[in-house]
């Protein structure tokens, strides 16, 4: 039989996997994106009609144009590649949702002792599903921007949700953190630049759906002419990534100066910071070197990878030992 404490180490370490798991669709929701492979299967939760999709053309009706086309897809065209990216995409997907569904079975271990676990992994259960339905609403949309908006921002819920919900199993871990000589005014900075961050999103998505239309009009080629067509939004964004950094900065240099700082709550604080730099990078070359496929995906994933660990760092302040104290000043 297995013990309370096996099973609570299975079900962080099953919690874990899950949150790489929601990342690296977030990652291939990206490539899937950056290169116009969102519409690679016309059709759900089949592709082009079939469970595992073809691999060449002649696999498919002689008039599928006309079929799809008719279904309100005109100048459907199957292309391999753009096709399969797809498909993988949606495995990637099924497989978390499974990983979820999982995670939320093993945290029944909860229910004796913080019901709030139990309730918290059930809820990011059913909110895979809601995401799951959404992509399908995506696919139906025709790819409208704002649908894909709200399918990415739907799946930092999701992130966040989980990354909570494994960190309140392990509380009274994180409850041992001393953070007491951390000054206060760290945390309420770390408030804002999560805020920062979610709006930083918000802005880069309103560049993102520029970037489709631009890329859409010069038929995904050419890309060393589409910084030319570049909205205001997009000089804003690229501006605001400097605040972003000089703040993320100050956190850790706080973090770092404080006599007893914890090793946990430092290295949550070095990855902020190196999330923050290699976004930045990331978005320089998106920026100078013509928009290369490969920068759309990575900038997207840690742009979120961002957010989890502010938010995880926030967490370990909000169980440490310094919750219940008054904390120094600046």
């Amino acid at each position: 039989m297995i013990s309370n404490n096996q099973a609570t180490l299975r079900f962080r370490r099953l919690g874990l996997l899950t949150i790489f798991a929601v990342y690296f669709v977030i990652l291939v929701g990206g490539i899937v994106r950056a290169s116009g492979a969102g519409m690679g299967c016309p059709d759900w939760p089949t592709c082009f009609g079939q469970w595992v999709p073809p691999t060449h053309e002649s696999q498919l009706p002689a008039n599928y144009h006309a079929i799809y086309a008719q279904r309100g897809y005109e100048n459907t065209q199957f292309n391999p590649v753009k096709t399969w990216t797809e498909y993988v995409n949606r495995l990637v997907g099924v497989t978390t949702g499974f990983l979820v569904f999982l995670t939320a079975w093993s945290s029944r271990i909860f229910l004796k002792t913080d019901k709030t676990v139990f309730f918290l992994a059930l809820s990011v259960f059913f909110l895979i599903g809601f995401q799951g339905w959404l992509g399908s609403t995506v696919v139906a949309s025709n790819l409208k921007p704002i649908m894909i908006t709200f399918h990415m921002l739907a799946a930092l819920l999701i992130v966040a949700l989980l990354i909570y919900t494994i960190a309140r199993s392990q509380r009274d871990f994180l409850s041992q953190l001393e953070t007491r000589l951390v000054p206060k005014a760290v945390k309420t900075v770390l408030i804002v630049a999560m805020s920062m961050t979610l709006g930083q999103v918000a802005m880069g998505t309103q560049v993102r759906e520029a970037v489709d239309f631009i890329a859409h009009d010069h038929q995904y080629i050419e890309r060393q002419y589409w910084r030319d067509d570049f909205p205001i939004i997009f000089y804003v964004h690229r501006s605001f990534s400097s605040l972003i950094l000089f703040i993320n900065s100050w956190i850790v240099w706080k973090i770092y100066q404080s006599p007893n700082k914890n090793s946990l709550v430092l290295y949550a604080a070095y990855m902020v910071l190196t999330l923050v730099v290699i976004a930045i990078i990331a978005g320089i070359t998106l920026d100078r070197l013509g928009v290369p496929p490969i920068a759309q995906p990575i900038h997207l994933l840690v742009a979120n990878l961002i957010f989890g660990a502010q938010f995880f760092l926030f967490i370990c302040f909000y169980y440490s030992k310094s919750a219940s104290h008054s904390s120094q000043a600046v």
